[in-house]
């Protein structure tokens, strides 16, 4: 399994998909039944987002996607099943967006995401 996971998943591939200018690419590495837990200033870890499911999170990413910003990909790490990855967001307004992502994978797609993001005030 850890092949087919590093094998379809990996730094390249997640950084095409998150700085692409439209949704699709990042999209397409979700699995269907994937599920995505936000923490943030509105929604603290013991009450977070929860996206369930690839709808949601289609929804989700159009709805960020649709936004005049850029998307960086800082960091990332591939072991066997599991990533990690930094990712930096900035409007043109200079706001910035900080988010730390740990996330589970199956056939190399996500199925499970924990992100962490903190927004300039």
């Amino acid at each position: 399994m850890a092949a087919s996971a590093e094998s379809r998943f990996g730094t390249d591939t997640l950084r095409r998909g998150l700085e692409a200018p439209t949704a699709a690419p990042l999209k397409a590495l979700y699995a269907d039944d994937a599920e995505v837990r936000i923490v943030d200033r509105n929604t603290q870890p013991s009450h977070p987002m929860v996206l369930r499911g690839r709808d949601e999170i289609n929804t989700m990413l159009d709805d960020v996607y649709s936004r005049d910003m850029t998307h960086r990909l800082e960091r990332c790490v591939v072991q066997d099943d599991q990533a990690a990855f930094s990712e930096t967001c900035v409007y043109p307004d200079g706001v910035r967006v900080y988010t730390e992502s740990m996330v589970s994978l199956r056939d190399g797609r996500i199925i499970e995401q924990t992100m962490v993001q903190a927004w300039d005030d």
